[in-house]
């Protein structure tokens, strides 16, 4: 999202960047996602829930949203939702491939499976999705999002000069059903298991490990079952009659309660790239770096990647467009 959304600002305001995808298509992890691009509604809380993160980003991203959302929709964006269903967050739903080819097509030629060169020409602005896949296949975990999302980005930065924030470590991912689940790109949000603050919660070899309290987002429950834990409830719902659909296991247990196989999956990383508020990378001359690629937004805690994405997109493409002036 954070690279369309740069090229298409970057277009309105008189310039012809060239947008480079490594993957065989556009849209990254926006497009297998739920597109759910929100804040906090208060601004106090979004400390409290990523107390690790860079406060001037989180601020920029928690002032400017609502205004960034107004220029999607200057585009032609239509919502799917008006409001998010959540009391503690604002923002917008929309359709995820329609909201990919409106901004693939504001954005200019897409020029696909095209990898980022070592000796392209300055200004870059990095927008490669992070390091989420590189961070599944080291810790054994499931990829919730593109295959292509390996960490391109940061290297090409910190070969440069650049700095890395807090949080190298965490991820916002949710709990999926264990292999042998068949999970496609498709099933990333109907198959997601959204009830754990429901369930006790055993590791693989039925050591329980429930938390005395879960967050909301339930991303602290990805964060604490690693490659294979068990959900136990006490009845079923959809999204474990999903899983069961699937292919995952689901068992009937002596006591009545039911459990499930799961997997903690990885979506995008948190911790990335130290940036400023315009998005640049401080000691790595020419470059910026928006979306997932940049760091220490939601250190700690949970915030929207997508909104992320968008801000940080629109802020580095004004900074590219006065830098160029």
């Amino acid at each position: 999202m954070a690279g369309l959304v740069a090229a298409a600002r970057l277009r309105e305001l008189g310039h012809a960047p060239r947008v480079l995808e490594k993957g065989t298509r556009v849209g990254g992890s926006m497009l297998l996602s739920s597109c759910v691009v929100w804040r906090h509604l208060e601004w106090e809380r979004f400390r409290v829930e990523c107390p690790g993160g860079d406060e001037q980003l989180q601020r920029l991203i928690w002032e400017r949203l609502d205004d960034a959302l107004r220029w999607l929709e200057s585009l032609g964006a239509d919502p799917v939702w008006r409001d998010t269903e959540n009391p503690l967050t604002t923002g917008r739903r929309y359709e995820p491939r329609s909201l990919t080819q409106l901004l693939a097509a504001a954005a200019g030629d897409v020029e696909l499976e095209t990898p980022l060169a070592e000796d392209i020409e300055a200004p870059v602005l990095l927008a490669t999705g992070g390091f989420g896949a590189r961070l599944a296949q080291e810790r054994g975990l499931l990829l919730r999002a593109n295959p292509w999302s390996k960490g391109d980005g940061l290297d090409y930065a910190l070969k440069r000069g650049a700095a890395t924030t807090a949080g190298e470590d965490e991820f916002y991912g949710r709990v999926m059903p264990a292999p042998p689940a068949r999970i496609r790109e498709e099933d990333f949000v109907p198959l997601s298991q959204l009830y754990g603050r429901e369930a006790r919660v055993f590791a693989d070899d039925w050591r329980e490990i429930t938390p005395a309290q879960v967050a909301w987002h339930e991303n602290d429950l990805v964060q604490l079952i690693g490659p294979r834990a068990w959900y136990v409830v006490v009845e079923t719902n959809g999204r474990i009659e999903a899983a069961r659909a699937s292919g995952g296991t689901v068992l009937q247990r002596e006591d009545g309660t039911l459990a499930v196989h799961v997997a903690a999956a990885v979506t995008h990383t948190i911790g990335g790239l130290r940036v400023d508020t315009q998005a640049r990378v401080p000691g790595a001359e020419g470059i910026w770096a928006a979306g997932v690629d940049a760091g220490g937004v939601a250190t700690g805690g949970y915030a929207s990647g997508l909104a992320q994405a968008l801000v940080l997109g629109l802020a580095a493409a004004e900074s590219i467009a006065g830098l160029s002036a």
